[in-house]
């Protein structure tokens, strides 16, 4: 097995160099007009990349065989398998891959091969010199992966078993045997997050390369945009979907009753999802309006030098982590030295490419008025690439020198609300207000009839808001800063009490408005396609599927909204007890219930349970829970105990209602026996998951969407259509479809040339698909 692995890594690596020699030649065999010749070596380099993902997933095969056929030859192997019994076995043993240093940077290497692959797929039929160079950019990029895994001593991933772990037969001995997989990671959301994470790190790395390529091959066209866009929505989407498993496990199994702490690799794979944002917004308007394409090329090198920061976390060791690796001195020179040159690549090539890489006319660059989309769109991204280098500042500043601010200091959590809080609420607002703007400015009637509706909408809500706020928010605030004691103290850290209270409320207000400004804006685009699909009948499907963008920003969009709410109940308004029930072990019964606010916990009993594997033992209580004196529930929570170990992981039991979650804790016994209990209720803390579902299902909807290419005009040019067409009106004058489904994936402007007919019109549409001859190939 060790041997196999090795020659498949060997085989992958050459792969790599072959392909970046050949697709070198070819560009510049391309460059000198010898076009065939070009072609001819593009077409070795593209099999060379076919070759490489090949070998890596005879790689990552014999890991898989390893894990699940018990294998224990390899060193890795042993490390990191999972002697878990029961119906998810079968996956702990598979996340063995991805549990280890070694295992994960295989994994995620094949990940950036079979991307590759894709691409090279693709576009086999339409191969340009813009395609080859992103291909070349990301071999370029697994050659530092796959070189990483075979000249680091560390990160080898098939080096044998110490033959002293071994018994004569081939068995591992009692000392090897205490070894393998954290039992806190044998959990159904752990075991999918990291591949969710990784699928998302890998598919960044394609808009990277197409950035490069585009600026390698002077192409200031859309053609990259389109090309990427869909790697772009699907890797985010991967993204946040780790994101939010990683929440889950961290809610249900480290039993601290939160789902995030701002723990640094936290937040090393938030930074590329929060670069992602700004990056979708800036493809949206590079293809319809051709503005925003040095922002579109930077935030492609900055959402790849951020996924190689989070890697850098991880694994350099100079970031102290529950989550990370031991640090080694290959890993630490060589992404530190992928993140200097994958933005110095950016940066050099909008240098060197400044004439071309500019927006169509130079008014496009402008921000003629505050007030108006492109101003929107702007704060959008500063908002975005700020907040993501701040992140990244702070987390990183505890291996900072002690001269720069926060330098040698780990900053708490309470840090990070108090810069995050007020940041995203200001975000929240703004992409509340954007549906509501105009191209280059707004005129003020417009702006009121657009938002009289939502409006009203939005004060209803904001008032059931405040009612829930000052019956159950602030009276539990009250409550806790009177009880004194850690909890009050980490309250009052993070300001006054109006300060505090008052940022909530400001934060619920904003969720209104931006959950009725969303839902307005939803509500439009499926009219919009009601009406398309009644007048085109049968062939009305492409056109409704041109939608499904701004369909997909309008729910994402109020799925924020509902995420902020819940945000704000159940990280600024929970209450915590912590406290030890007396238990008489004669008896088995407990003299008095758990108390937090309105609800009792009454014990009923305790049972002990041996696991299958024969070293993990289960111990669990059982509570009848008692709201206002009524029966609502029963919990089990529990504590397992490896054995071998003597490793604890505390198993959570939560009681979910709509609008609080009731989190129980057992966290073992004192030396008189009674029960350690950890309780909480946690506000609104469904509402976190419901946004977070829905901020899924938005992404999907959007990556689902058909993308119309700008029509070409009758010199080749790319010609304006409906909404550009708006946007050249002159000054003052109000975009017609300012106010029709208009914003964009995840949310801006719609598809310009697929507004509704009323803020587009006929007119304008038609005489693009005249001049473009009814050609749709893409450029």
């Amino acid at each position: 097995m060790s041997m196999i692995g090795l020659i498949g890594l060997l085989v992958a690596f050459a792969g790599c160099l072959i392909s970046l020699a050949c697709l070198g030649v070819a560009h510049v065999l391309h460059a000198r007009g010898s076009v065939e010749r070009s072609d001819a070596f593009a077409w070795g380099g593209r099999l060379a990349v076919l070759m490489s993902a090949a070998a890596l997933t005879v790689c990552c095969a014999v890991l898989v065989f390893c894990f699940m056929s018990g294998d224990v030859s390899l060193d890795y192997v042993v490390h990191n398998r999972s002697d878990a019994t029961g119906e998810l076995a079968w996956l702990f043993k598979l996340s063995g891959l991805w549990a280890g240093r070694a295992g994960s940077l295989l994994f995620w290497a094949w990940l950036i091969a079979m991307f590759s692959s894709v691409v090279v797929f693709a576009t086999r039929k339409d191969t340009r010199p813009l395609d080859n160079g992103a291909v070349a950019v990301a071999q370029l990029v697994l050659v530092a992966f796959v070189g990483v895994l075979l000249f680091s001593e560390e990160n080898m991933p098939f080096a044998v078993v110490d033959p002293r772990y071994l018994n004569p037969d081939g068995t591992l001995t009692n000392a090897a045997s205490m070894l393998g997989m954290n039992a806190l990671l044998e959990h159904w959301a752990m075991a999918i997050h990291p591949p969710t994470l990784f699928i998302g790190y890998a598919g960044l790395t394609i808009p990277f390369a197409y950035a490069i390529a585009a600026l390698v091959v002077n192409d200031d066209s859309p053609a990259w945009v389109e090309r990427s866009t869909p790697f772009l929505m699907f890797s985010w989407l991967l993204l946040g979907v780790g994101i939010g498993l990683g929440a889950v496990w961290a809610y249900v199994v480290l039993g601290w009753g939160g789902y995030w702490g701002w723990d640094p690799v936290e937040n090393a794979s938030l930074l590329p999802w929060l670069v992602g944002v700004a990056l979708i917004h800036s493809f949206t308007i590079y293809r319809q309006r051709g503005a925003f394409k040095r922002w579109s090329v930077m935030c492609a090198c900055l959402a790849f030098s951020f996924v190689v920061l989070g890697t850098f976390i991880t694994r350099s060791g100079l970031v102290q982590s529950v989550h990370a690796f031991e640090g080694d001195p290959v890993s630490l020179v060589l992404f530190l030295a992928l993140i200097v040159l994958s933005l110095l690549a950016g940066a050099v090539g909008l240098l060197v490419r400044r004439g071309s890489f500019g927006a169509l006319t130079a008014s496009d660059e402008d921000i003629e008025s505050l007030a108006s989309k492109d101003a929107a769109y702007y704060v959008n991204n500063l908002i975005m690439v700020v907040f993501a280098f701040l992140l990244a500042y702070m987390t990183l500043s505890s291996a900072l020198p002690a001269f720069l601010p926060f330098g040698g200091q780990a900053l708490s959590a309470g840090t990070y609300n108090a810069v995050a809080r007020p940041l995203g609420i200001v975000y929240c607002a703004l992409i509340a207000v954007c549906p509501l703007l105009g191209w280059r400015r707004t005129e003020g009637k417009a702006f009121a009839k657009r938002a009289l509706v939502p409006g009203i909408c939005a004060v209803a809500l904001f008032a059931a808001l405040m009612a829930y706020f000052l019956m159950v928010l602030l009276p539990s605030y009250d409550a806790i800063v009177a009880a004194g004691g850690p909890s009050a103290a980490g309250l009052l850290e993070q300001g006054p009490s109006w300060y505090y209270n008052g940022l909530a409320v400001v934060g619920l207000a904003v969720a209104a408005c931006l959950f009725f400004n969303a839902a307005f804006m939803v509500a439009r685009v499926l009219r919009s396609a009601v009406k398309r699909a009644g007048a085109a009948g049968a062939g009305a499907g492409g056109s409704v599927r041109r939608l499904l963008p701004t369909l997909g920003g309008g729910i994402a969009h109020a799925a924020m909204a509902v995420i902020l709410v819940g945000l704000i109940g159940s990280s600024m308004y929970v209450t915590e007890v912590t406290g030890y029930v007396p238990y008489d072990e004669a008896t088995d019964t407990a003299s008095e219930p758990f108390k937090i606010k309105d609800y009792e916990l009454f014990y009923t009993g305790n049972e002990i349970t041996p696991s299958e594997n024969g070293d993990d033992i289960l111990y669990t209580l059982h509570y009848d829970v008692l709201k206002d004196g009524a029966y609502v529930g029963s919990v089990s929570p529990a504590v397992q105990v490896v054995q071998s170990t003597r490793q604890q992981k505390l198993v959570a039991s939560v009681i979910s209602f709509p609008t609080e979650d009731l989190f129980v804790v057992y966290r073992g016994v004192n030396v008189n026996g009674d029960f350690s209990m950890d309780v909480r209720v946690n506000p609104l803390v469904s509402f976190v998951w419901v946004g977070f579902a829905l901020l899924m299902a938005g992404a999907v909807v959007a990556l689902l969407g058909k993308r119309r290419a700008p029509l070409a005009g009758a010199d080749g040019s790319e010609s304006v259509d409906a909404e550009l067409a708006d946007a050249a009106a002159p000054a003052g004058a109000e975009s017609a479809g300012a106010d029709e489904p208009g914003a964009d994936e995840l949310g801006a402007a719609a598809e310009p040339a697929d507004a509704d007919p009323a803020s587009a019109g006929p007119t304008a549409a038609d005489a693009g698909e005249a001049l473009a001859g009814g050609d749709r190939d893409m450029r």
